[in-house]
């Protein structure tokens, strides 16, 4: 239930007493001791939010001795800033714990399942509470991107004019999702999924702490079963602890945690994936880049992951096309090839048999030679294109199929190349100005190889101008 307009948001509501009120003092917002069995109820994730920098595991980088955010907790003194990471990496709670050394008033609030209105709300409640008292107020939008870009804009005055700090959460790359003026005035963070090391000790002090963990159920633990749990949770605290909960849950109290009963907990462990979102492109670069390292396990695991995570199938044979093109290219001509066919071979057959056919696609990529030279050449051929736009066709290559055409000289001096002695004639088929440039460039691996000797024997033959001998490549 929202809060109606001039009731209190406290930032760490688990510290209430029983009798409502708060053990350290009646000021709103101010943390109190844990009690009641309305605590007791909440989630394992919520009752174990930290509650001081110490308790705070990872982020090193952001919190560590000497760093941007820590010392911003030790002077008590925040400015406006997004967060952006995963999920269950600790953006709500840095947020809340840079608040808590402050004396502004904390409001939270998530763009998912609250709208502008409360936000004016909010920001109303500010403007008088900076008047009556001078307190300023920190604003935290949990999933900000999930405003467009003129919601985020009604943010802009009220950042500027100081009557909000305004902290932001967000799992979106904000490059992306949130509005340049914003950025400008709100520094980005980066929060790191947990490492298995922090998330281990996250588990351990749930199943230790009897005030708010599972250290009153007197549960058991297998060796190694905490690690395990720790890497089926992909970074995520709060999947962690909730894959505890469930566990314990099933061992009852007195039990033991095993993996089986992890694995129950957990049941389905999801791919971190979004179709649309920035871990799409960070896969599928993933993937392209170790094609082009020539890495057949590394791109075999990057198709596996888009695939697990739910991409579509044909936008990957799209893209091992791409890849056949132009890391490829006449390194081994049988690439593109292969690619198309393993486009239509997953049209004909579908998932999951199809699926097999992209993967000797993506294999038979990674260990072909690579060359960009085709690539690279077309690049240049374009840019040579708009910036002679209007180069005429040289007259001796023009089509000449009336009287006319050749009085005007269309056709004049063509020299018909098999009728030469080599089969090439020495002439040039770029417009004036272009004259023996070179676009097309071959390496010297695989099939290019070939091609860079012929080209080059072709190149020799036209100066030179003689029969080509017996055995010589033509």
């Amino acid at each position: 239930m929202n809060p109606g307009p001039g009731d209190e948001l406290d930032l760490f509501p688990e510290r209430k007493n029983s009798d409502g009120g708060s053990g350290q003092g009646s000021e709103p917002g101010v943390p109190a001791l844990p009690a009641s069995a309305e605590f007791v109820d909440r989630p394992l994730a919520a009752r174990m939010r930290p509650r001081s920098a110490e308790e705070f595991e990872g982020q090193a980088h952001l919190l560590g001795p000497g760093r941007v955010l820590r010392a911003m907790l030790d002077r008590g003194e925040v400015g406006s800033m997004i967060f952006w990471g995963p999920p269950g990496s600790g953006k709500t709670t840095l947020g809340r714990l840079l608040a808590e050394g402050t004396d502004a008033r904390f409001e939270s609030f998530s763009a998912v399942t609250e709208g502008v209105a409360r936000v004016r709300e909010i920001i109303g409640q500010a403007k008088e509470r900076q008047k009556a008292s001078g307190r300023r107020t920190i604003l935290f939008c949990d999933e900000i991107h999930r405003f467009n870009k003129a919601q985020q804009d009604a943010f802009l005055p009220h950042v500027e004019d100081g009557t909000i700090i305004l902290m932001g959460a967000t799992t979106e790359n904000p490059s992306f999702e949130i509005v340049r003026p914003l950025l400008s005035r709100a520094p980005v963070f980066l929060l790191e999924p947990l490492s298995e090391a922090s998330l281990t000790a996250i588990l351990l002090r749930a199943l230790e702490d009897r005030e708010r963990g599972l250290g009153s159920l007197g549960l058991q633990w297998q060796d190694g079963v905490l690690g395990f749990l720790a890497r089926e949770s992909d970074g995520d605290a709060r999947r962690a602890l909730g894959i505890l909960e469930g566990a314990a849950t099933l061992a009852g109290e007195g039990g033991s945690i095993t993996p089986d009963l992890v694995k129950e907990a957990a049941q389905l462990r999801f791919a971190v994936y979004d179709k649309s979102g920035e871990e799409h492109f960070n896969l599928i670069s993933a993937l392209h880049k170790a094609v082009r390292g020539s890495d057949p396990d590394g791109a075999l695991y990057w198709l596996a992951r888009m695939l697990e995570g739910g991409e579509d199938p044909l936008y990957l044979a799209r893209r091992l096309i791409r890849m056949a093109t132009e890391d490829i290219g006449l390194s081994d001509p049988a690439a593109l090839q292969v690619a198309v066919a393993a486009r239509d071979a997953f049209r004909f057959l579908g998932s999951p048999e199809g699926e097999l056919a992209l993967a000797e696609a993506t294999v038979y990529l990674a260990t072909c030679p690579k060359s960009n030279r085709v690539y690279l050449g077309w690049k240049e051929a374009q840019k040579a294109a708009r910036e002679t736009a209007g180069s005429p066709v040289p007259l001796a290559i023009r089509n000449a199929p009336t009287e006319l055409m050749q009085d005007l000289g269309y056709g004049a001096g063509y020299r018909y190349d098999h009728d030469e002695p080599h089969g090439v004639a020495p002439q040039s088929y770029l417009p004036e100005g272009l004259e023996g440039k070179s676009f097309y460039r071959p390496g010297r691996y695989g099939h290019e190889a070939t091609v860079r000797k012929r080209l080059e024997w072709w190149a020799k033959k036209r100066v030179e101008g003689e029969e080509p001998g017996e055995g010589e490549e033509g």
